[in-house]
């Protein structure tokens, strides 16, 4: 997986556009509502930094990955969730505004928690200590791909509420669209890749992602969430940050070996998450146009 005109102009520029749309659909009292039940937010928290470094552990050593794709699977799991989470939240009529919360939450915890998770790792699988310092160029980024645009979306809605409301439809249409299309750019420019990696890393990586699916989305029911945030939670904490992953292995670690589970993982997610999607809604009313 390397950087390319696809991952460091195009996917970005998209993902802008769309988190302009979501913000053309919230207000204010949607953030305060969050705020007022911290426990959805607390409970996403947990799950993303208390529980699936484990799970990725558990599943690294039970396929015996080699050492480097291991690294490369615990540093996936240790990154937050990124816009796309948001998107496809939205798509599956989750609280958008507790995913936005969420990913602007979990990007400045993971200054702390990926550098902590990612040596740990290379201690354990590599033996040898090295440190990596907090990303904090690529969270600033990312904080300008979704807070930025959700802010004059919101800003719209404020001041032009009727312009918003007729633009609401053709945004949804245009998400699963810029979607779609960024879908299969993406695995046409990493055939190779996932050809040759899949069967090293493809099956543990897919157990990952639904895991991290299934319990952010059982355990916010079992705490009594409403489903809207188990919905959200689940693509928060399913859909990760691949792009920050693969940076950080790429630009901090310099091992393209240790990007791997991040790209397959994060071509792999954008079905996974669709069907997730299409499952939770199963027998629901279509939204009114």
């Amino acid at each position: 997986m390397q950087a390319s005109l696809l991952t460091t102009l195009l996917l970005p520029l998209a993902l802008g556009v769309i988190m302009l749309g979501l913000g053309l659909g919230l207000t204010i009292d949607d953030f305060r509502r969050v705020a007022r039940y911290p426990r959805a937010v607390l409970t996403g928290l947990a799950l993303q930094t208390a529980v699936l470094p484990w799970v990725a552990l558990g599943l690294a050593l039970a396929f015996g990955l080699p050492p480097e794709l291991a690294v490369g699977l615990m540093l996936l799991a240790a990154s937050p969730g990124g816009a796309t989470a948001n998107i496809y939240s939205h798509l599956a009529r989750g609280d958008v505004a507790l995913n936005i919360t969420l990913t602007a939450v979990n990007s400045v915890l993971c200054l702390v928690t990926l550098p902590l998770i990612l040596n740990l790792s290379l201690e354990f699988f590599l033996g040898a200590g090295q440190y990596v310092p907090p990303p904090v160029r690529k969270i600033v980024e990312v904080a300008v791909i979704i807070v930025l645009p959700v802010a004059i979306g919101m800003t719209v809605r404020a001041f032009a509420p009727g312009f918003a409301a007729r633009m609401e439809k053709p945004i949804r249409v245009l998400s699963v669209v810029v979607l779609a299309l960024l879908i299969a750019a993406a695995v046409a420019q990493e055939w190779d890749t996932l050809l040759a990696y899949f069967a090293a890393v493809g099956l543990a990586c897919l157990l990952f992602n639904l895991a991290s699916m299934g319990v952010g989305y059982a355990a916010p029911l079992a705490l009594k969430l409403p489903k809207r945030q188990a919905i959200a939670i689940a693509m928060e904490i399913g859909i990760h940050n691949g792009t920050l992953a693969i940076f950080v292995a790429l630009n901090v670690l310099g091992n393209a070996t240790m990007s791997v589970p991040a790209a397959v993982y994060s071509l792999m997610m954008f079905f996974t998450a669709a069907g997730f999607a299409l499952w939770v809604n199963r027998g629901r009313e279509p939204v009114p146009a």
